[in-house]
């Protein structure tokens, strides 16, 4: 009985009352990871500054700027998670009397934890000043990158939506009633607003619909006939040249946004892909770290 209680009790003994998880290393480490990550992300938009100009033609492709962004972030991560895993594997305290399996997990877990903190606090601490930082910078790439689809396909996409105010629809309108003498100004008396708001909404309804009835066509190229001087077949080829010129702007205006749409999800993809990346290079470099450092403890200890 004696020996079975001895048993026990130097067996609860070999039992270690400390923490497998050594925070100061792991804050150290993410602490540097995120101040990489901060530094890395001011270089990334500055050279995506460099690459967009309001020159027509000066600009790179927008495909180019969505990789040379995507390959960035990876860049970032597998630099930044590298240097918080390895120093967090470095600093760490040495374990004895542990399985080499078992220091092998614990390092992978140690820069696994200073990646995620590190993540952590870029995205919520830092998060506001690097928005406040390149957020000027992001939004001016934007602008010149979309900025030409935009102004080129607002009219029709408010036309599609029913909105027909300011300038959007106006352009087409005027188009139509344009006088057959590009030269002359159509008089006063031909000017009439009410015939503008029946060409305005007949435009609307068919840009909603997605197609102008034979009615309506008929209608709108006497109204145009009327106020243009044009005749009857003049005019019905000129509804048909802005009602294609809409309808091209229409579908600008439907690409431009399924680019971005594109755009949008293969940032959130290659984000994702990214951290997958920088958790995993920080559990390795984390093990390289313990490694060396328990080597070079070894040889001190030789020495």
């Amino acid at each position: 009985m004696n020996s079975t209680v001895s048993d026990v009790h130097i067996s609860g003994a070999s039992e270690s009352s400390s923490s497998a998880v050594s925070w100061g290393p792991i804050i150290a480490g993410a602490f540097a990871a995120s101040t990489l990550t901060v530094i890395l992300m001011l270089v990334g938009s500055g050279l995506g500054l460099t690459m967009v100009s309001p020159w027509t033609g000066a600009s790179a492709s927008i495909t180019t700027f969505a990789v040379s962004a995507a390959v960035w972030l990876v860049i970032v991560q597998w630099l930044s998670a590298g240097l918080g895993g390895y120093l967090t594997g470095r600093l760490r305290t040495k374990w004895v009397d542990i399985h080499d399996d078992e220091v092998y997990f614990r390092d992978t877990a140690h820069g696994f934890l200073a990646w995620a903190l590190a993540t952590l606090l870029v995205a919520g601490v830092f998060g506001s000043a690097l928005s406040a930082t390149i957020g000027a910078g992001v939004q001016a790439a934007s602008n010149v990158a979309s900025g030409a689809a935009a102004g080129a396909t607002s009219a029709a996409t408010n036309a599609a939506s029913g909105t027909a105010d300011g300038n959007s629809l106006a352009y087409f309108v005027d188009t139509l009633f344009r006088p057959a003498d590009t030269g002359t100004v159509a008089p006063t008396e031909q000017n009439d607003a009410g015939s503008t708001a029946q060409a305005s909404r007949i435009l609307v309804v068919s840009a909603a619909r997605g197609e102008m009835s034979a009615d309506d066509k008929a209608f709108l190229a006497k109204l145009v006939a009327s106020r243009t001087g044009l005749s009857q077949a003049d005019a019905a080829k000129r509804v048909d040249t802005v009602l294609a010129s809409m309808e091209d702007a229409k579908n600008k205006a439907k690409a431009a946004a399924d680019k971005a749409r594109k755009a949008s999800a293969t940032f959130a993809l290659v984000g994702a892909l990214s951290m997958i990346v920088g958790a995993f290079i920080a559990s390795v470099a984390a093990v390289l770290g313990g490694n060396q450092r328990d080597e070079n403890e070894a040889q001190f200890v030789r020495g």
